[in-house]
């Protein structure tokens, strides 16, 4: 869900997505990643079966990573705003998150 808010909000109101993060210039660039990440989420929120799911934790690893090597790189160099440490500091969370459900799981627990 929330690769879906996040692609959803600039695409529903640009206005309060700039206020925050800052004013774009390549406002095309920012609705291409929105409808990326829109798509993600769905497909993500769509997965049931055992295949589907291992598929969603890997795109769901993949673009976690990518956004915080992103934020990660381009903030320090002032590319983009500072707000975007809190986007990194979500994306380690999602990480974290990936990571614990991804754990091998010891016989016998349930």
């Amino acid at each position: 869900m929330f690769n879906v808010v996040s692609g959803v909000w600039p695409l529903v109101s640009m206005r309060t997505f700039e206020a925050v993060y800052g004013p774009k210039n390549d406002r095309w660039l920012v609705h291409t990643v929105a409808g990326l990440l829109t798509t993600v989420g769905c497909a993500q929120l769509l997965s049931r079966n055992p295949v589907q799911l291992r598929v969603a934790r890997v795109v769901g690893i993949g673009t976690a990573a990518t956004l915080l090597t992103i934020d990660a790189v381009y903030v320090p160099k002032r590319r983009i705003s500072r707000m975007y440490l809190q986007d990194a500091v979500c994306e380690l969370g999602w990480l974290a998150g990936w990571a614990w459900v991804s754990r091998p799981r010891r016989a016998g627990r349930a």
